[in-house]
């Protein structure tokens, strides 16, 4: 089983795809809660190069309510982290599968929850 729903923007700006990953999200009810600059991290405590990589912590409050509602430690599961990553043929979006982060979690109401985000994290990150 894969861990994460992706597509590849090719020919892309990284600001640009950004910009349009935070708008995708936002139509299917996701907030940005986190955001973490991976390449400044890099540069700044190890002092070492690498491609834009930017990871978005996104929740959909309704859907994490009822998560947490079934299962209050999934909250330690919690934001859907989705990362946009520069590579060669352009920017590269990728969002963490949650039928699968949660697969480890024996609950059957809390994997159909699951199911219903990856289907509106897919939908999010298709129409980047």
């Amino acid at each position: 089983m894969s861990y994460t729903i992706n597509r590849l923007i090719q020919n892309a700006d990284f600001d640009t795809v950004d910009a349009r990953t935070r708008k995708a999200l936002a139509d299917q009810g996701f907030g940005v809660l986190t955001e973490i600059d991976v390449q400044a991290t890099m540069k700044k405590k190890l002092d070492k190069e690498m491609a834009p990589y930017r990871i978005l912590g996104a929740c959909n409050p309704t859907m994490a309510f009822e998560a947490i509602g079934l299962e209050p430690r999934a909250g330690a599961m919690l934001p859907c982290n989705v990362i946009l990553r520069s590579i060669e043929d352009g920017v590269e979006v990728s969002a963490i599968d949650p039928v699968a982060s949660m697969s480890a979690i024996e609950n059957d109401e809390l994997k159909a929850v699951a199911g219903q985000v990856r289907d509106l994290l897919s939908k999010a990150v298709m129409s980047v």
